[in-house]
């Protein structure tokens, strides 16, 4: 069986304040300078305040009850901190002229049509030239026909459950609106379902745990809470603030407060989105899985690899996705290896691990020039070590230190600084060989990992992984074996993946099979990975994989608009994006599971 087939049968194996009285809302606009304006909001001492908020709350559907107690929240903090607060509901309050009194809008449970073409037009120039604007709850509810503010407010309502209390991660506890709360906030409230989900053009501060209570329907990666740029200025919103009780909640009025200062551009906050390519150093626990084995003509000389199956590129391959980048040659090291590498550190990841099938073969002949496109980008490069015809321990023991000797002095090689700075070697299909005495030669050095959970034969390994990219859905023997080299001060690096198909690699297999599921598939492996009762909390995560396209397990983008005729999927729906917006879907999505990841680690 070729090195090829044999890779594509892998997969088988958040003190109480008493409201007394419902509060009277303006209903005429503030005139006049917005401080003279609203000086009652601060007992008379305008001159003691610093800036100015301007806060609507008209309704034209559901109309909050809270709304009262959300006002007299802000009116407390800006007594408090020395801003003004003028409330009102009426839209007039929006125009040029006005706005340019204040500091920050917010937007109080708003819902449904709130302002005419001018007054939409007066707040997007508002926003846009360098004012803030924070939206509570029900601000999502809102505009539905003005897609700027759509953007403004990063995402709209589409349901929710009954009241429920559930657990808020706290993503990101740096932020003047989350940096009094711990990593996990317990509290009760609504709990908004999103049209879509932000992430890719939000930073998200808060997230749900959607396992922590009944109708969540964002598939697992449910932003609560983010922040981001809107022109010069400033956007803040959180789907917290259904109950008036949260209004007399010390942590969420300081939450407010955080953000209100946020927007008037009194504090500052890293709001750049989450994902897209930021210079941030990926996790050096979390690895994926990356494949040198494409070749084209224009730099191969031949077609090598996209044949698989019997297929005839360039339109017409071997895989069930059709890569964006088209099909690529490995040894395009400006082209196609440069665009991985800034697509690795998109995703959240800092490591690869590099398929390796023996010193002089192709992938040894690439691995300087991967490694260099790696380093540009900040990226690391661990071994995948492959089955080739004769592979011994002894001759893998050879390897190591082959590689070792020859990359080693690499910026881009990579070494673990929490297990002794040692370089790391994942070897596939272990269990071929029954004997690896021949491995403590080297393991003092390197860490080598050995795919399985059975920790019977894992004798002379420095840990374990599991590649398959079905397993991680059920996990079997996953605990077992992370309880295991946890307890003998070993590694264990379970492996997760987004799905698995290769019909069209191996034309009529149609099992073993993993669908996608719009991403459901990717985040239950992840949750089992980080669940330490299923997982076995595991030192690294690694992912199956970057572009292994035969075995569709692929978190590189794929195509939208694939060569008509051929029956490619593509990610459409993943995660609720669709058209090219859905072909970074995986990347984002590792992004925001390496987060939560490293959340948990620093935990521990």
């Amino acid at each position: 069986m070729s090195r090829a087939l044999r890779r594509l049968r892998r997969a088988p194996a958040v003190l109480a304040l008493a409201l007394t009285a419902a509060l009277a809302v303006p209903v005429t606009a503030p005139t006049g300078s917005a401080r003279a304006a609203s000086a009652r909001d601060t007992g008379g001492r305008a001159d003691a305040a610093s800036y100015d908020v301007l806060v609507f709350s008209k309704t034209a559907g559901f109309r909050h009850d809270s709304i009262p107690a959300g006002i007299e929240a802000l009116r407390r903090l800006g007594r408090e901190q020395g801003f003004t607060v003028t409330a009102t509901e009426d839209a007039t309050a929006f125009s040029q002229g006005n706005l340019s009194g204040y500091e920050a809008v917010v937007f109080l449970s708003t819902t449904g049509d709130v302002l005419n073409s001018a007054q939409q037009g007066a707040l997007q120039s508002y926003v846009d030239s360098g004012g803030g604007y924070v939206g509570v709850h029900a601000a999502a509810d809102t505009e539905y026909d003005w897609p700027y503010y759509g953007q403004l407010v990063g995402a709209w309502f589409k349901s929710h459950p009954a009241i429920q209390k559930a657990t808020v991660v706290n993503e990101d506890r740096t932020h003047p609106a989350t940096s009094h709360l711990g990593a996990t906030w317990a509290r009760t409230d609504e709990w908004y379902n999103y049209r879509a989900n932000p992430r890719s053009n939000v930073h998200v501060l808060q997230s749900l745990d959607e396992s922590t209570y009944s109708g969540g329907e964002m598939a697992g990666d449910h932003p609560i809470t983010w922040c981001h740029a809107q022109g010069k200025g400033r956007s803040f919103y959180t789907g917290l603030g259904h109950t008036a009780e949260s209004y007399a909640d010390p942590a969420f009025r300081t939450l407010l407060l955080g953000a209100v200062r946020y927007a008037a551009g009194q504090a500052p906050g890293d709001c750049a989105p989450d994902t897209g390519g930021g210079t941030a150093e990926g996790s050096q626990n979390v690895h994926l899985f990356y494949y040198p084995w494409y070749g084209s003509p224009a730099v191969n000389g031949s077609w090598r690899h996209w044949p698989q199956g019997g297929h005839t590129p360039p339109d017409d391959i071997g895989a069930d996705y059709y890569p964006a980048l088209g099909p690529y040659d490995s040894g395009d090291m400006r082209g196609a290896v440069a665009q991985h590498m800034k697509e690795v550190r998109r995703s959240g990841a800092g490591v690869i691990v590099y398929s390796w099938w023996g010193r002089g073969g192709s992938e040894d002949q690439l691995a300087k020039g991967v490694l260099d496109a790696a380093a540009a980008e900040g990226v690391k490069v661990a071994w995948h070590l492959e089955p080739y015809s004769g592979r011994t321990a002894a001759s893998t023991v050879s390897d190591i230190k082959y590689i070792n000797d020859t990359y080693s002095s690499h910026p881009a090689f990579y070494r673990s600084a929490e297990h002794g700075d040692r370089p790391a070697f994942y070897v596939f299909e272990s269990l071929r060989i029954t004997d690896w005495t021949a491995l403590d030669e080297v393991t003092d050095s390197s860490i080598v990992l050995a795919q399985t959970t059975d920790t019977t034969k894992i004798a002379h390994f420095s840990g374990m992984y599991t590649y398959d990219g079905i397993a991680g859905a059920t996990a079997p023997g996953w605990k077992q074996a992370g309880d295991y080299a946890r307890a003998h001060d070993l590694i264990w690096a379970p492996s997760v993946a987004p799905g698995y198909i290769d019909d069209r690699a191996v034309p009529g297999n149609t099992t073993p099979t993993l669908d996608r599921a719009g991403g459901a598939a990717y985040d239950k492996q992840w949750n089992n990975a980080l669940d330490p009762a299923i997982g076995g909390s595991p030192a690294w995560v690694s992912v199956t994989s970057f572009n292994e396209w035969h075995e569709g397990s692929s978190i590189e983008p794929a195509d939208s608009s694939p060569p008509a005729g051929h029956g490619y999927l593509t990610f459409e729906g993943a995660y609720g994006k669709t058209g090219e917006a859905a072909e970074n879907a995986y990347l984002d999505r590792t992004a925001y599971w390496v987060q939560r990841y490293e959340g948990r680690r620093s935990q521990d």
